[in-house]
């Protein structure tokens, strides 16, 4: 049944009820009116208004539904679908918005494998350079100092020795920097071992205690999937250092049922609205890359969450 014949099948009940009661019901209208009699008739008419409007809600609550989801529907976060009932005008137009999602998430994913390919290969080529032109001139440089300094008099040994200790300095963050755009030590000895070495340094150099968690006998996950719990949990302790004011950070790895769990939980300053910036984004898109869940809460009290759920992974090739 069309929506025209829907409603207009309900208006025609209220109505139809409404003459029958006129017709049978012991009710005469006098002229001029008495008291009694109107209000009877608004009584009437307050009834027929109530029931229309019962009925017309009824009728079109799947159009009201439909409506809010076109308002808050987010393509990072799939799977967010009406349920699809009758052959109605309206059911139909939910099964057209439905497979407009589809085809959205389909090519959001799309598109944000590509963008997340690119910046990879973009870090891989910056850390390249880094390690070849920027640490072999600092390194040059170093050796340069070292025999200035071996053959110098006092006071210019100690200069020398000062400007030795700082090009060392920089040549250590340069190191850290390439490091963290390109995780060697992923592709090398895999990923508890790349989470391992990445706590580590930030514990050291963001002054925070981090608790690792990791189970045993982990399921060997692709390439792909390791890079993503990598970045996920190098955003996450980013923004723990840079905005949550925390103390502690654990980072947990665990398999259940089926899945590979990552949690990060701070103990910092949360809140109860999370704030999406770019950073939580760019995790929300990682996640989608490899068909995972990311769900992040945040609360005043007990600092923030967040936990990466990647379903069954195929085995490395």
């Amino acid at each position: 049944m069309s929506l025209f014949w829907r409603i207009f099948a309900l208006n025609a009940v209220v109505l139809g009820s409404a003459t029958a009661l006129l017709l049978w019901a012991p009710v005469t209208v006098s002229v001029p009116v008495v008291l009694t009699e109107a209000v009877i008739l608004v009584a009437g008419l307050a009834v027929m208004l109530v029931a229309n409007a019962a009925l017309l809600g009824i009728g079109l609550a799947p159009l009201g539904r439909l409506a809010k989801l076109m308002t808050t529907v987010d393509l990072l976060r799939p799977g967010q679908r009406l349920p699809e009932r009758g052959h109605s005008e309206i059911a139909e137009l939910i099964r057209t918005f439905n497979a407009m999602l589809d085809r959205l998430e389909h090519e959001r994913a799309a598109s944000s494998a590509r963008v997340l390919l690119a910046q990879e290969a973009e870090r891989r080529r910056i850390a390249q350079e880094l390690h070849d032109e920027v640490g072999q001139s600092m390194t040059a440089i170093l050796l340069a100092l070292k025999r200035a300094a071996d053959t110098a008099a006092e006071p210019l040994r100690g200069e020398l020795q000062q400007a030795q200790e700082i090009t060392r300095e920089s040549l250590d963050e340069v190191r850290r920097l390439v490091r963290r755009l390109r995780p060697g030590v992923l592709e090398d000895l895999g990923l508890v071992s790349a989470l391992t070495s990445l706590t580590t340094e930030f514990a050291t150099h963001a002054g925070l205690r981090v608790v690792r968690r990791f189970d045993p006998g982990l399921p060997a996950l692709d390439e792909q999937t390791e890079l993503v719990l990598y970045r996920v949990v190098q955003e996450a302790l980013t923004n723990a250092a840079r905005h949550a004011e925390a103390g502690r950070v654990e980072v947990t790895l665990h398999h259940a049922d089926g899945a590979v769990v990552l949690t990060v939980a701070d103990d910092g300053r949360g809140s109860a609205v999370v704030r999406e910036g770019a950073g939580i984004r760019g995790m929300r898109e990682r996640a989608l890359l490899i068909g995972a869940a990311l769900d992040i809460t945040s609360e005043p009290t007990a600092g923030t969450q967040v936990r990466l759920t990647v379903p069954a992974s195929p085995r490395k090739s």
